[in-house]
């Protein structure tokens, strides 16, 4: 198990690799996804184009696919990436946004996934509504506890041969027959338009240094500690979300102390393959 020493020396082989992440996210928060990328050590790309996406997943280091705010062409080029990327043997990130219920993003994220993504980050209702069930999303938002996607993350992960990380009051990181979990965090993140999206970009630039679990834990623990220490600094969402990138930017072994994590039994996951790993 990736414990608070070994987030520690991830968070400086990413820093140190500064892998290049491609984003092809949601336009609400490109900002401020590339902001987090930098804080990190990592280097963005808001490359997001047809003709230009897919080449550019054969150079990218890692990528980031969400489809927070599809339309019919973007999701053309989400799908023409991801096959690239799988070529190329880039790993990339799958941010299933508000899936369940839109016909658009459900059909366009349902194709994704035979994409193999390295990994699947979502909420609950967000897993539960990709794995074919009924999520009782609402929106962005969750109506169902993370403990409650299990099942559904174990599905997809055993379809994808990847890992399923299940954002909430508790993050869920299921793979390989356990599940890992992270309890660091503060509500003040959903306050902030784009902390969920910047920590599926923050994910492929973990996922460019580590093998895939490694990265999806590693990903949540510096981000949810980081906002912990935001929350401290600030006075409300407009200060926690300037003080979230200078604590990540910051961050280092004394902060990653409070880091909160455990592993559950190998039943709660099933047995599922985490064998997407760093590109080479």
């Amino acid at each position: 198990m990736v414990t608070e020493v070994d987030v520690a020396g991830l968070l400086r082989e990413v820093r140190g690799r500064s892998p290049l992440v491609q984003c092809i996210t949601n336009s609400v928060v490109t900002g401020f996804t590339a902001n987090a990328l930098l804080a990190l050590g990592a280097a963005p790309a808001m490359v997001d184009n047809l003709e230009e996406a897919p080449v550019f997943a054969g150079v990218a280091d890692g990528l980031l696919i969400n489809v927070g705010t599809l339309t019919a062409a973007v999701g053309e080029t989400m799908l023409a990436t991801a096959r690239a990327a799988g070529d190329a043997g880039t790993p990339w990130v799958l941010d299933p946004v508000a899936v369940g219920g839109l016909p658009l993003r459900d059909r366009i994220a349902s194709q994704l996934v035979p994409l193999r993504p390295a990994v699947i980050r979502g909420n609950a209702s967000e897993v539960i509504s990709l794995s074919g069930a009924d999520g009782a999303g609402r929106g962005v938002d969750s109506t169902v506890e993370t403990a409650q996607a299990l099942g559904a993350a174990r599905s997809l992960c055993e379809r994808t041969g990847g890992v399923v990380a299940v954002s909430g009051p508790v993050d869920h990181i299921v793979s390989g027959g356990d599940v890992r979990t992270v309890s660091n965090g503060d509500p003040m993140m959903t306050k902030v338009t784009g902390v969920g999206c910047a920590l599926g970009a923050l994910t492929a630039a973990f996922a460019a240094c580590a093998p895939a679990a490694d990265a999806a834990f590693a990903a949540t623990a510096v981000w949810t500690v980081a906002a912990e220490i935001a929350v401290e600094r600030s006075s409300g969402p407009g200060s926690f979300g300037v003080q979230l990138l200078d604590a990540l930017y910051a961050l280092g072994p004394a902060q990653l102390a409070r880091l909160d994590s455990s592993r559950l039994s190998a039943s709660a996951a099933g047995a599922c393959d985490p064998s997407r790993g760093p590109r080479t």
